[in-house]
């Protein structure tokens, strides 16, 4: 029979599997507190010289059967309190472990996902000028993209390359409809198609520094943002 047969034929016939196991300190109180209590029943004995009833000599104190009774009770505590230790077995079977959650739960944090948010340019009648690195490096927002859908009042475009600018999960640019339109009419955004798209203060810039990708756009825009 090795160790791990013998604990479970032991704790098979604990009566006191199901109690909480006793706190080991305060067991070894109450059986000090116990041990050192004088409980004596009420008869004497003499000792000394003389012998025989009413004999002079010292009367001697005897512990009385009720001592004994809670010694032992404490005693059985105290077997009780080892026992339920002994029987939580760390290498047995039946020692209860911690299951994990899912890990969303264990605390990873789950963050929504970021959104540059970019609006129309107003209609002008101002003449665009020639494209050039120059005035397209001083863009606050540079990437390229694939637009994700085009609505009567909002593009998603989703980048895969930030130029300049916070690095987004997607951009979405959002106007009035009229303004809407005359943007997508001059940068012909389409669903599925890949775009370069520069934008200050918060607007999109037109006049062919925003446009479908092409090798010409791409090579302006890397000359504009070297890093």
């Amino acid at each position: 029979m090795n160790d791990d047969e013998l604990q479970q034929r032991l704790r098979a016939i604990d009566p006191a599997s199901d109690l909480t196991p006793a706190d080991p300190a305060r067991v070894a109180r109450l059986l000090e507190d116990t041990m050192n209590t004088d409980l004596t029943d009420t008869s004497t004995e003499s000792t000394g010289p003389g012998t025989g009833p009413g004999a002079p000599g010292r009367t001697a104190r005897r512990r009385g059967p009720l001592t004994w009774v809670v010694a032992a009770a404490a005693v059985l505590i105290a077997g009780v309190g080892v026992f339920s230790l002994l029987g939580n077995d760390p290498e047995s079977d039946d020692v209860p472990s911690a299951t994990g959650s899912s890990s969303a739960s264990e605390g990873a944090t789950t963050t929504s996902p970021t959104v540059t948010e970019l609006g129309a340019p107003a209609a002008a009648n101002a003449k665009c000028m020639v494209p050039n690195a120059e005035l397209l490096s001083t863009a606050q927002v540079a990437f390229s993209g694939t637009v994700a859908s085009v609505a009567a009042d909002r593009v998603t475009i989703v980048p895969d390359r930030f130029y300049a600018g916070e690095p987004t999960d997607s951009v979405e640019v959002e106007a009035p409809p009229e303004l809407m339109t005359a943007l997508v009419g001059a940068v012909s955004f389409e669903e599925g198609q890949r775009y370069l798209v520069s934008a200050n203060d918060g607007q999109v810039t037109v006049c062919g520094f925003s446009g479908p990708f092409s090798p010409d756009l791409e090579a302006l825009y890397v000359e504009a943002f070297p890093g």
